[in-house]
Formats: structure tokens, C-alpha cells, sequence
């Protein structure tokens, strides 16, 4: 029914989302929820939201017509055109530019004058019913109008599965939905989408006419639909994807305006107030609260959304890495337990679709956090007992700390406020804690607190591992060392690294009736009966220390924890003072100031934050690589790839000795690699694409795609060019650092057995001079030999090609830098000899590198590929990330196209930057211009599927050096990869630490320009106009330098210190920079590659 209720709609009034301590306030009461849920969150748990009602828009939002739309209006408008009472002859309507533009969201009549209008044509308005032959603005709409219903007769309408995954958990948590379209095609829409029971209130094009109320923007359609909803505009929200109907919600004054952006329009939707920009409905987190730069607040409970909030408001200090599960709640598919140790990894056999299989694991250990209550012998509140009424997640990111508040209420309707605190200390390592609030608000009388050590955790967080072995801990042992302290020590099954974890509970300010020990719930608890008082807080402060037979400087794991636990006599209050003293001093380092929105500084902060704890200074004492999805989940089985080489060009620039750490994981495995060298026929040092506990290689030889139920061979391991990123980072590391005695320690033998594996690969063609690689995998992963030669590699991709160019010509300008006793003694270890150096000379100015066109092809061959259909697919998969499981259930494989997964080609502008990659071209005998280098660039743009978060990454940083003006938009979208899981859903797996890293390196590295070359600090800013301000600090030689930029002037002011004064580049004028002293250099705005060609 339009204009009011149109199906079985539920109450739609609710608390709001401020804990209360007033609960007899009406205004707090309990959400009215349908019949079938309780509200109580067992396993799973219904959402329970912070608004009433949420207002959607249908085109573009609820159903995918804007297609059928488009076409309808070109059809009409080009058929419009092409009469000769129109005049001068016009060309046909642009649907990619003028559709988005003059009449998307818009009334039809509205839509027809306004574009109409922009090709300078005038009409009589005519009216409603005018016949279609008739030559008004009216009779044009109703033209375009059964043009839409006859294709919509032919090809139906295809619900968002993300809308209608949100609709039906709003309409299970008791929220209000309405529909409100400019078309006056809703019902029919609806009901051929089976919808029309979906809706309490449908206020469409019909309803306008006939209540007289004007198209969006103006807010009176909202309002209305509003009205009779009976909620507030304040408390409801509006989904749009249209710049119009964006700007009426936020004239209405509704609580929150979302954004769909399903084509490119993020900046005008932001231009028209949106709160958020989304790319789906299914990424909207309706407790999401980005008002705050340093502070991510969650409002509500939704289950599918509770594993992203766990993985962004995780807790770490590098050695252990803590999931913002609720402590009551047990691994039920909705939330997940995780407390992850750097570098703790187990290998486990499984049988697998007839198929045996061995994987490594970064372990999930004993949950800690476990803390359950009820009230008097009522159900606990993890069984359901206890009603959640309202819930508010915060994480303050300037103090790592997590908050929690939940307002409870049992059958009997007794109230009970909780609030939670949660640190896992940064200064003490071992350390973690959670103190607890408990406050009855109405009522005296009896609550029981269980504390315990939950062992029966399991890695399951993966969906995708779901068959695999997944039991780690074995050998479990508990104790009751005090009334207050237990002890659980556990082993890895097959690694056999002891695991020690205690805890302690104890209760402050509280009467203590009695205590007992209980495992009912299978898990070693201490139970505390409590006599409380109506609005008088219970404190329970539980503190937990963890340590591993891995540990150094320590007699065992338990005798350790234990001491930890002896060494601090309280919770949270007693470890907070040092803890934020100690994320002082981080925040003081990394901290990166843009003057820009608050969001875009939250996002930056979150992703400095995340960095911060994945890789901390404890870092430096531990054996222990870069983990691709942090310590926070078991996304890659916890892995390391190459994402080092996002991660520690920013950590190089702040903790230089945690860099330096973190090479060392590799050098530790050099022999390892050398081996693996040695096994298929080479020299040097081959790097495992996936590493874990002793650098053999993890990568899996079969993936099982779920599409078509077939196994298909997983050839990854030939992305040779891992070892290229440890080389890179270790070159970076030294000229960041002038650390000598490291490069001739360590690094320099890392350069030197990554330059061998090259040269042994490259096989040299006399008659051109010209090095070959063949069977290899670049970065792209879509393409892991030819159609007619799947899974044997291809030859010369371009990325590895010239990397290896560079690796071998730095390998020589090691031995160069070393000059003297300690490059001699270097190569006479490494057995290097002149031949050999001679080779490497030789392959760096020699080596192959495809093209095509004019352009860098991704590998020899790649022209001869076919082009992809991107619109088809797009339109029948939504997200086309797994472009090779997609392709192959449909028997069909990515080797056949011009695709990629992610930047290839593009990746060595995002490490060299244009100048210093075409200078190795040059010198490889290729002259290539600045002009190829753009449309190298376009060209690869268009043909990349962003399966993976790094691949905005890279783009983002390309487009800065040579387009900041097109660098923006990639940019924000690179910032939102985890913030509104954009990757479909992975973010419960893991943060992705290298696409984090990689946003802030992108304003450093490309915005500011910052590089190290030639033992000068360089810096040549491209500030897109977004950015009016930055500033960071960052470490070079010794120095710590703020480096501060306006559109106009760049400062840079050292700190003081007796290192040696060092040389600054901006934009070729060089300067030297001591200790206390302040530079400032005028800015030019650069012209980019584009305005030049």
C-alpha cells in the first residue's frame, strides 16, 4: 500500500543508544521486537540497532533497474533528439556522463526538463496524461516510461543480495523500513522482486503526485515517509545513491545519510552531504560512528557485522595480539575468541575431499577473556539469561584502550549495567587485563561472576578452512594456584612450544558471600557470589599473563607467568599509567596530521593504530615476520607474504631497529631458502611465497574452488619476486639508516643471494644480449602460464624483470659501498668472485622488458591475450574479486585474458617512482617516455579486478606522482578496505596490514614525496588540493625530523642531536639539515605527467 503501511511491519520504537543509569526512563525502555525474537543474543544473537527506522531508496539501492533505466532513457532521449523540431542536430545522450547528472533520483518529468534543459531545449510541460506522440515534458516521460516496463518485462529485477540481507535482519531486529523513489514504478518493482512484504511504508512517484509533495532534493518525500513511520527524522536513517536524494536526506535532518556508490560517484555523494560512502549495502555497519578522529565507536549488536567490529577493535603490543570478542561469548559462528602470539605457528594433517593436506597455522591460544554473570541462580548471560537492552563498543585509539558498555535486563525485568575495560599492555608485554563494572540499577540482592581460561579453542575463523584439521592445543594442564590465580599450560600439537597462561580475579569494591571453582561449562573457572546493592558498582579487575617456551629469559613458561602476576597487585587501573606512557611515545613517532575530514583522519589513525600493535618495539627482541593479516585473525593461516615490502617502508621511517628485526626473520631462514634454491636448480636464495615458523614454503599446490566443487592447482609459489620485496626493504633500511655494519653483516648477503637466484633463472640469448625469465608468476596471481601452458609460469613479466635488474645492480653497489676490508671480507664469506659481479653488471643493463603499443606489457605475450568482458561480469557477479574461481566453474581460466588481480605492471612505479624506473629502462636500452609511462598506467588501470586491498594501494601512489588530482578518489577508496569491508566479508579474518601500511605510506611517500636515495633525504610533494595541510615526523640517520607542508611552503625541523648533519633534497635545491636546526623550502605545484603530454 504507498503511503502507509504496506507489509506485516513491527513497532518500530526502541532505545536510544546513551546508557542510562535512569531505568525507569521510558525513553530507555527495551526495543519492541517481533514475536520471533526475544532479544536475548544465544549463539549468534539478534541485531539490536541504534535506530528506528531506516529509509531506502529502490534504483540503485534495493534493486539493480538503474541499467534497464539507463537504457529506456537513452533510447527515448536519443529518439527526442533525432526530431527535427528539436533544431540543431544534437549528439545522442551520454549515459556514463549525463545520466548520474540530469536524471537519476529525479521525478521523470523532472529528469526530462532538466537534461533537456542542458542541451539548451525548451518544451511545454504539458501534463500527466499527455500521449506519448505528444511533443511536452510529460508525454517524453511517459514514452521513457513504457519503454522501462517493457524491459523490465523481458529481463526482470535483480535484488542487491547485501539490501536484502539488511532488510531482513532489520526486520528481525524490530527496525521500520520504507521505500522512497522519484519512480512511480514501486509497486510493480517490488512485487516482481518480492519485496512487497519487505516495507512498512512505500512513498513513491505516485504518492508525490498525488499528495503534492516535490522530488528530491527536496527533503518532503523523505519527511513523509518519515511521518508515517511515526520516527523522528533524528533517529532514522536514509540509503541513497543518488547526489539528489542525498541532499534531501541531509536537509531533512535525518541521524545518517549512507551513500551507494556502485560507479564511481563517491565525490559527488560526499559532495552532497553523505555521512559515509559505501560501494554496497551489505558493507553498512548501521552502529558505525566516525564523528570522533581518534576514537571508532560501535553502537548496537549486529551479528553480521560482530567478526569485522572484533577485528578492528582488537588490542595488541606485538607479542600477542587480542580479538575485541565480548568476554562472555564462545567461538558460536557469530563471535569468535582469538588471542594470537607473534610467531607461535602449528602444523596439522587433514583429509580433504579425498586429499591429504599439511598446513601451518598461527595458532589460536586459550581464550583468557572468558567472564560470565548472572543475576541470583538465574540463566547465565552467555546461555541467554540475560537481555541485552543496549550495547556501546569504544576504541580510543590515543590509549589502546577498549570500553565496553551493556545494559542487561533479566525476565523478571531486573536491570544490570555492565562496563568493561580492556588493555593488553604495551609496556608490559606479557600482560593483558579486563576490569569489569557491574552497577543493578533498580534492585538489591545476588550476582555470581565465573572467571576462567576457555582451552578448547579451535582455529575456525576461516570459513574457507572449514575442512582442515583445526585443533592445535594438546597436553592441557590446569591448576588452582590461589583462590584468585589460575594456571593452564598447553602445548602445540606437533611444534611443541609450551604455552603458559594465568590469570587472576579478583573483586574490588564488593561483598564476596562465598567463592567456589566450577567447570561447567568446560571451561576451569573461579566463581564468585556476590551480594550487591542497587546503584552501588561491583569492580572485577582480571588480570592475565601469557608467555611460550619461545620466550627468552625465562625458566619456564609457568614459573614466568606466575611472576608476571606477582609483579603487579592490581587490573586495568595499575597497568594503564605505563601502558599509555608507552603508546605516548608511539603516537609521538607515527603520529600523521592531515587537515581534512575527521573520518579520513580516523581511518589513518585506525591503520596507524593496527601497524602499531601488529609491529611494535617488542618486535625487535622476537624471531617473528610480518604477518599479511596481523594478530587478530586466521586469514592466510597467518602467514607471511610479501606485504612487507607496504609495512616496513613506514615502520623503517619510525623504529629503524624494527625494521632491522624484521629482516632478520628472513636472514635467519637464508639457509632454508638457500635450499630451496638448490632443489630446483638454482643459485642464491629462493624466499617462500608463503612463510611461517622455519621459511620452508607453505603455499598449498591445490585450491579447492566452491563455485564448481573441483580442485584446481594453486601455482602462487612462482611468484619468484617475493625475494625482490626482502631485497628492496633491506636496500631501503640502509639508506634510511646509513647502517654499515648491518649491510655488511646481514643485509648485504640477503642483496647478494636474491641477485644470484635472478641470475641463475635468467637465461641469456647471445645473439639479442638480451636475459630472459621464464616460468614465473608476477604480483598480478591471475595468470600463471599461457592458455595452451596453464600453471608452467610465463616469460619476462615486466615487474619481476626489471626489479631483478635493480636487485642485481644493488647487489653491486653493495660490494661498492663496502669498499675496502669489508667488502672483501663480504665476498670472500659468500664466496663471491669477479665473474660473478661481472654477471650481475650484465643482467642489470640487459635484461629483457616486454612491450606493446608503446606500453610495458605485463609479460611477454600479454597483447596477444583477449579482452575481458568487465560489464557482463560485473553485472551477473557483483563482486568479481575471485575472477579465477569465477572463471574456472565455468571452465574457463584467467590465462586467456587481459586482467589482473591486482597491480602488476603498476608496481614498479609504486616502488621507483617514474623517474628512477625510467632511468633503468634507459639504462637497459629502452627509451621510454614520461607520456608512455601515463598511458602505461591508463591501460592497466582499466584491466585490473582489485582482488586484493593492495591493489588500490598501488594505484593511489601511482596516480599522486603522476595525476594527483585523479589520485584522490583511488585513495579514499584504498583508506575504507577494512574500515567497511569492502573485500566481501575477509576483514573477520584479519586486518590487512600491508593495504594499512600502504595508505600511510601514500602520504608520505607520495603526497610528500618523502624517498632515500644517493644518501640524501628527497622530497618532491604532490599534495592533491584535498589536502591543504600535513605533517609527520620520521627518522633518517639519526635525525628525528618533522616535516611540515602547506599548499605553499615546506618546513623541516630536526630535533636535537649530535648525528651528523645530512643532506636535503626538495624539488633539486639541496640543503643540509643539523640537529635544532628548522629548513623551509617554497612549494611549486608539479605539473603532472598528463598536463605535459
Amino acid at each position: 500500500m504507498r503511503g502507509g503501511v504496506a507489509g506485516s511491519g513491527h513497532p518500530v520504537s526502541g532505545p536510544d543508544s546513551a546508557l542510562s543509569k535512569d531505568h525507569s526512563d521510558p525513553a530507555h525502555a527495551a526495543p519492541t521486537l517481533p514475536a520471533e525474537s526475544d532479544g536475548r543474543t544465544r549463539p549468534g544473537g539478534h541485531a539490536h540497532y541504534p535506530y528506528a527506522a531506516v529509509l531506502f531508496d529502490m534504483d540503485g539501492v534495493l534493486v539493480d533497474t538503474a541499467g534497464l533505466h539507463a537504457q529506456a532513457w537513452k533510447e527515448t532521449f536519443d529518439e527526442t533528439l533525432r526530431d527535427p523540431r528539436v533544431g540543431a542536430a544534437q549528439t545522442p545522450f551520454d549515459v556514463a556522463e549525463e545520466y548520474r547528472r540530469y536524471v537519476d533520483g529525479r521525478p521523470r518529468s523532472d529528469g526530462v526538463a532538466t537534461f533537456l534543459a542542458a542541451r539548451g531545449i525548451s518544451l511545454p510541460p504539458g501534463a500527466p496524461d499527455d500521449p506519448e506522440d505528444a511533443w511536452t515534458v510529460h508525454a517524453i516521460g511517459n514514452r521513457k516510461n513504457s519503454r522501462y516496463h517493457t524491459l523490465l518485462a523481458e529481463q526482470g529485477v535483480h535484488v542487491f543480495p547485501g539490501t536484502l540481507a539488511l532488510l531482513q535482519r532489520l526486520r528481525i531486529g524490530g527496525v521500520a523500513t520504507a521505500v522512497v523513489t522519484s519512480s512511480g514504478n514501486a509497486t510493480p518493482v517490488l512485487s516482481a522482486a518480492a519485496l512487497d512484504t519487505m516495507f512498512d511504508v512505500v512513498v513513491d512517484g505516485t504518492v508525490a503526485t498525488e499528495r503534492d509533495l516535490p522530488g528530491k532534493p527536496d527533503p518532503a518525500m523523505f519527511l513523509h515517509a518519515a511521518r508515517l513511520l511515526g520516527v523522528p527524522p533524528s533517529r532514522a536513517v536514509v540509503v541513497e545513491d543518488a547526489g539528489s536524494g542525498i541532499e534531501a536526506a541531509r536537509r531533512g535532518g535525518f541521524a545518517l545519510v549512507v551513500g551507494i556508490d556502485r560507479g564511481g560517484n563517491r565525490r559527488l555523494l560526499e559532495a552532497a552531504g553523505a555521512d559515509m560512502v559505501l560501494g554496497d549495502v551489505s558493507e553498512l555497519d548501521l552502529g558505525a560512528v566516525r564523528t570522533d578522529p581518534w576514537q571508532l565507536i560501535y553502537r548496537g549488536f549486529d551479528p553480521a557485522h560482530e567478526g569485522h567490529r572484533e577485528v578492528l577493535t582488537a588490542l595488541g603490543n606485538g607479542y600477542m595480539g587480542v580479538r575485541g570478542a565480548s568476554p562472555e561469548r564462545r567461538a558460536d559462528g557469530t563471535h569468535y575468541p582469538g588471542t594470537y602470539l607473534a610467531g607461535v605457528y602449528n602444523r596439522l594433517i587433514s583429509s580433504v575431499h579425498g586429499r591429504r593436506v599439511e598446513d601451518e597455522h598461527l595458532v589460536n591460544t586459550a581464550d583468557w577473556l572468558w567472564l560470565d554473570v548472572r543475576i541470583e541462580t538465574g540463566p547465565w548471560w552467555s546461555d541467554g539469561g540475560l537481555i541485552v537492552e543496549d550495547e556501546r563498543r569504544v576504541l580510543d585509539l590515543r590509549r589502546a584502550l577498549l570500553i565496553r558498555e551493556v545494559r542487561l535486563r533479566d525476565e523478571q525485568g531486573r536491570r544490570l549495567q555492565v562496563r568493561q575495560r580492556r588493555v593488553v599492555s604495551m609496556q608490559r608485554f606479557h600482560l593483558a587485563a579486563l576490569e569489569t563494572t557491574l552497577t543493578p540499577l533498580g534492585w538489591s540482592g545476588t550476582l555470581t561472576v565465573r572467571s576462567g581460561i576457555d582451552t578448547t579453542v579451535t582455529n575456525s575463523n576461516v570459513a574457507d578452512y572449514a575442512a582442515l584439521a583445526n585443533r592445535h592445543l594438546t597436553a592441557t594442564t590446569i591448576r588452582h594456584v590461589q583462590p584468585d590465580v589460575l594456571l593452564v599450560q598447553t602445548y602445540t600439537s606437533q611444534s611443541r612450544i609450551r604455552i603458559a597462561t594465568a590469570v587472576r580475579t579478583r573483586v574490588r569494591t564488593g561483598d564476596v558471600r562465598g567463592r567456589d571453582t566450577d567447570t561447567t561449562a568446560g571451561i576451569p573457572a573461579h566463581q564468585f557470589h556476590l551480594e550487591v546493592h542497587d546503584d552501588h558498582p561491583v569492580v572485577v579487575d582480571k588480570i592475565a599473563a601469557i608467555a611460550t617456551s619461545k620466550d627468552a629469559a625465562i625458566a619456564s613458561p609457568g614459573s614466568s607467568v606466575l611472576g608476571e602476576l606477582d609483579r603487579v597487585s592490581g587490573g586495568v587501573a595499575e597497568l594503564l599509567p605505563g601502558h599509555e606512557a608507552a603508546w605516548r611515545r608511539l603516537w609521538d613517532r607515527f603520529r600523521v596530521q592531515l587537515d581534512t575530514d575527521r573520518e579520513l583522519q580516523l581511518v589513518l589513525n585506525l591503520h596507524l593504530f593496527h601497524l602499531m600493535q601488529t609491529v611494535s618495539p617488542h618486535s625487535e627482541d622476537l624471531d617473528t615476520g610480518v604477518p599479511a593479516r596481523g594478530l587478530n585473525g586466521e586469514g592466510y593461516r597467518g602467514h607471511v607474504f610479501w606485504d612487507e615490502l607496504f609495512v616496513l617502508p613506514v615502520i623503517t621511517t619510525h623504529l629503524p631497529a624494527v625494521t632491522r628485526s624484521l629482516l632478520e626473520y628472513r636472514w635467519r631462514r637464508l639457509d632454508t631458502a638457500r635450499d630451496a634454491a638448490a632443489r630446483a636448480g638454482l643459485a642464491g636464495a629462493l624466499f617462500p611465497w608463503q612463510s611461517g615458523s622455519d621459511g620452508r614454503e607453505e603455499t598449498p599446490t591445490q585450491l579447492y574452488n566452491p563455485r564448481s566443487e573441483r580442485w584446481m592447482p594453486d601455482n602462487s609459489r612462482r611468484q619468484r619476486h617475493v625475494g625482490l620485496a626482502v631485497a628492496y626493504n633491506t636496500w631501503q633500511y640502509y639508506q634510511s639508516t646509513g647502517d654499515r655494519a648491518w649491510l655488511h653483516d646481514r643485509g648485504g648477503e640477503l642483496l647478494i643471494e636474491v641477485a644470484r637466484l635472478f641470475t641463475s633463472l635468467a637465461e641469456h640469448d647471445p645473439e639479442e644480449d638480451r636475459f630472459h625469465l621464464s616460468g614465473v608468476m608476477g604480483p598480478d596471481e591471475y595468470h600463471d602460464g599461457y592458455p595452451e601452458a596453464p600453471g608452467l609460469g610465463v616469460r619476462d613479466n615486466a615487474y619481476t624483470n626489471v626489479m631483478a635488474a635493480w636487485v642485481c645492480h644493488h647487489a653491486a653497489a653493495t660490494v661498492a659501498e663496502l669498499a675496502g676490508t669489508d667488502g672483501d671480507e663480504l665476498l670472500d664469506r659468500l664466496g663471491v668472485d669477479p665473474e660473478e659481479m661481472t654477471r650481475w653488471r650484465h643482467l642489470s643493463r640487459r635484461i629483457a622488458v616486454p612491450f606493446h603499443d608503446g606500453l610495458i606489457s605485463q609479460f611477454d605475450g600479454y597483447d596477444r591475450l583477449s579482452e575481458f568482458d568487465w560489464p557482463r561480469y560485473r553485472r551477473t557477479y557483483g563482486n568479481i574479486g575471485r575472477l579465477d574461481l569465477i572463471l574456472e566453474s565455468e571452465a574457463d581460466t584467467t590465462n586467456r585474458y587481459k586482467l589482473a588481480k591486482q597491480a602488476d605492471v603498476l608496481m614498479l612505479l609504486y616502488l621507483l617512482g617514474p623517474t628512477e624506473l625510467l632511468s633503468i629502462l634507459a639504462r637497459l636500452g629502452y627509451d621510454v617516455t614520461a607520456e608512455q609511462l601515463t598511458r602505461t598506467v591508463d591501460y592497466y588501470l582499466a584491466r585490473t579486478a582489485h582482488g586484493s586491498t593492495l591493489s588500490r594501494v598501488v594505484h593511489a601512489s601511482v596516480l599522486a606522482r603522476i595525476d594527483p588530482t585523479r589520485a584522490w578518489a583511488v585513495f579514499r577508496e584504498a583508506l575504507i578496505a577494512d574500515l567497511d569491508d569492502t573485500q566481501g566479508g575477509t576483514t573477520r579474518e584479519g586486518i590487512h596490514l600491508g593495504a594499512m601500511a600502504g595508505t600511510v605510506d601514500i602520504v608520505t611517500r607520495s603526497f610528500a614525496g618523502v624517498r632515500f636515495e644517493s644518501d640524501r633525504l628527497v622530497l618532491t610533494p604532490q599534495m592533491p588540493p584535498e589536502i591543504r595541510r600535513l605533517q609527520f615526523r620520521l627518522h633518517y640517520r639519526g635525525h628525528r625530523i618533522d616535516v611540515r607542508l602547506d599548499e605553499s611552503t615546506l618546513y623541516l625541523t630536526a630535533h636535537r642531536c649530535t648525528a651528523t648533519a645530512v643532506t636535503v633534497d626538495v624539488d633539486g635545491a639541496h640543503r643540509t639539515l643539523g640537529g635544532g636546526q628548522t629548513l623551509q623550502f617554497p612549494l611549486q605545484r608539479h605539473p603532472t605527467t598528463r598536463s605535459r603530454r
